[in-house]
């Protein structure tokens, strides 16, 4: 699927690397790695503010769809628009699960799931190593 940012790996690694990202940010955001449940740095974030891709700085999630689901990663009951992310459905594990991407430069962020609080019903189970977040 073609992005609006297209880069190698080569230059992704270099980008978050000069951006002070994270080490486990490449293997999320490029290698759909999955950090472990409870150890991301925004899953107790409250404050008021966006959470943008971490590769190319996209705004992703208001702070006001971020609900405390008790999973272990960040999660939203929506996107910041309609636009903001892409989802396309895996099959890696033992399941079927839809992934979330970043809808500008395809970055891996989570998965979306539907057992979420109204008024979507959706989850979204975002990373912390793909997101950058920006107070108000």
């Amino acid at each position: 699927m073609p992005f609006k940012i297209e880069k190698t790996n080569v230059e992704w690694d270099a980008l978050l690397t000069q951006k002070g990202a994270e080490p486990l940010a490449f293997m999320v955001t490029r290698g759909e790695a999955t950090e472990p449940p409870f150890t991301g740095r925004l899953l107790k974030i409250k404050a008021d503010g966006i959470y943008g891709c971490v590769c190319c700085g996209k705004p992703l999630f208001d702070s006001s769809s971020k609900f405390e689901s008790g999973t272990g990663w960040p999660s939203f009951f929506q996107p910041i628009s309609n636009d903001a992310v892409a989802t396309k459905v895996d099959g890696i594990l033992w399941m079927k699960r839809t992934e979330v991407h970043c809808a500008d430069c395809g970055a891996h962020m989570g998965h979306v799931f539907e057992d979420g609080p109204a008024p979507s019903g959706l989850r979204y189970c975002m990373n912390s190593a793909s997101l950058q977040f920006k107070p108000a």
